[in-house]
């Protein structure tokens, strides 16, 4: 388990009081319904694993590079990392950039890993990945 800081967790925290937390089922349905799922974590973790059907785009780059992946900003958008706080501080962040339809998934991707593998939004790892090939 990651160890925040004080004032990150306080970040995420105001961040969840200003967004919509979905639960995996919840997202699951938005995504089925053509909601963009979007994993802001970093690359590398991106890459060992990620929802199937993911965009990435680290919060890093999540302002200036957003619009290539949603350039309609009543795009229905769900932000996810890997416990639920970078992701609502993504989904706030959108929030205050105008983007009207954002959630995030409460729990992130570690909340995601009880959703079946045979789901659309089920988690996909790089080992299970080259295992499939």
């Amino acid at each position: 388990m990651a160890n925040h800081s004080a004032d990150f967790l306080r970040l995420a925290g105001e961040a969840k009081q200003r967004i919509i937390e979905v639960t995996p089922a919840e997202a699951k349905k938005l995504f089925d319904s053509g909601a963009i799922v979007l994993d802001v974590r970093d690359r590398e973790e991106f890459e060992a694993e990620h929802l199937k059907g993911a965009a990435h785009l680290s919060r890093g780059k999540l302002e200036m590079q957003i619009h290539e992946i949603a350039p309609d900003k009543h795009s229905m958008i769900i932000c996810y990392c890997n416990g639920g706080n970078r992701g609502a501080l993504a989904a706030d962040t959108l929030r205050a950039m105008g983007y009207s339809r954002v959630h995030s998934i409460q729990g992130g991707l570690r909340a995601c890993a009880s959703l079946p593998e045979s789901s659309p939004l089920s988690i996909e790892s790089d080992s299970l990945s080259r295992a499939r090939t």
